[in-house]
């Protein structure tokens, strides 16, 4: 009975705001493997910010190449957050997709194009209706070549003059988001209204 109501709510709140998501407590095992789908072994993971997870989720798990996107927070200081503290801003978070990628079948600068567009990445405080630390937009890069890639591209959005807002941070830690987070947009069968495919590249 509890879980029903839990599912109504959060239909009826997903129309208003993605800031507005459930408060709950964190109910899935962090532990778990990514996926229940069979990964192969030459897989490779890339971890992009930007604004609410349930929107970056939805267009990432629809790239070619893309084995699954897991909902989570990273670059913060708290290990093990749960939404409702992420949501104060204190644990340094930001609200981040982790995509599972066969880099025979895509690329990781097919990511970042896909990345920069899906949503804002001049909004400064926020992505949407969503104001807040949590919902910047940033790339986590893991190693030079990443960085690389990721620099090149802001710089071609700058030199025709995008003020981007887009932070470079160095990975290091990446935290599953609860379970009712996950893969929301195909669960509900909507798409999102937070972030919108506009060609670039």
């Amino acid at each position: 009975m509890i879980k029903k109501i839990i599912i109504t709510i959060l239909s009826l709140l997903s129309v208003i705001s993605c800031s507005q998501k459930l408060n709950s407590q964190n109910i899935n095992n962090k532990d778990d493997d990514m996926t229940k789908t069979e990964i192969p072994n030459n897989v490779k993971y890339a971890y992009f910010s930007s604004g609410c997870f349930w929107g970056t989720e939805y267009w990432f798990e629809k790239s070619k190449g893309v084995i699954s996107v897991v909902s989570g927070y990273a670059g913060g200081h708290k290990a093990n957050p749960t939404y409702k503290e992420v949501c104060t801003g204190l644990t340094g978070h930001l609200e981040t997709v982790r995509v599972c990628y066969d880099p025979e079948k895509t690329t990781y600068e097919e990511l970042v194009k896909l990345f920069f567009e899906t949503h804002d990445f001049t909004q400064k405080n926020g992505q949407g209706p969503d104001i807040g630390s949590q919902y910047l937009s940033a790339i986590f890069y893991q190693n030079e070549e990443e960085k690389e890639i990721a620099e090149k591209y802001i710089k071609m959005l700058r030199d025709r003059n995008y003020d981007v807002a887009t932070t470079l941070r160095e990975y290091k830690n990446f935290y599953e988001a609860e379970d009712y987070h996950q893969d929301y947009y195909a669960k509900k069968g909507s798409m999102p209204y937070c972030h919108f495919y506009t060609k670039l590249f």
